[in-house]
């Protein structure tokens, strides 16, 4: 039981630590001697060996790290091929919106229209290949505009920019009284 216990603790700290671990910094953590340490890590390297597993103990100058199989390189290229899907939020959809309707528009400007900051979603979105730096502003500081992307286009099967739905002028209207009543609740609270 207790020889599982420390192959258990040894195994924790391969693998969390995810470098190599010097021996005696193994044996300090599980409370053995570095000879019974490097015992239990030889043994654990023959059952890792031995068994169909896809991980593997390997020894590096006295230290011992845990690492993934050569023979498991092909099953992992399969996965990092595999595109990932990105999730595109409230907040990542409405800054996508405003980018959109109002390209090209710079940070400051998306930022007074949405009333929070907007680096994180817009480095998302630039991320995610669906914004990108169009140009800078001839002002000062010049600003770096932002504009969508063909991968943008191709995301929401829209040929070009001027096919991207009209605003209905009443909803629009209405979105404007909706601010300005947020806005003027906002000062009436503070």
């Amino acid at each position: 039981m207790e020889l599982m216990q420390a192959e258990a603790q040894i195994e924790a700290i391969l693998f969390t630590m995810g470098e190599a671990v010097e021996l005696s910094r193994l044996a300090q953590a599980i409370g053995h001697d570095e000879e019974t340490t490097r015992k239990i890590i030889y043994n654990m390297m023959d059952k890792y060996n031995d068994e169909s597993r896809g991980i593997h103990i390997i020894e590096l100058d006295g230290s011992f790290q845990m690492c993934t199989k050569a023979s498991m390189y092909d099953t992992i290229k399969k996965l990092t091929t595999i595109p990932k899907k990105h999730v595109l939020t409230d907040v990542l959809l409405e800054t996508l919106s405003i980018i959109a309707y109002k390209q090209p528009i710079t940070k400051l400007q998306i930022e007074a229209i949405r009333g929070v900051k907007s680096d994180h979603a817009i480095n998302k979105l630039i991320e995610y290949n669906l914004v990108c730096e169009v140009g800078r502003l001839d002002a000062p500081g010049r600003p770096i505009l932002f504009g969508t992307t063909e991968e943008f286009l191709r995301t929401f099967g829209i040929k070009s920019l001027d096919a991207l739905p009209a605003v209905n002028p009443e909803k629009l209207e209405d979105f404007k009284l909706q601010a300005e009543e947020e806005a003027g609740q906002i000062t009436l609270d503070i």
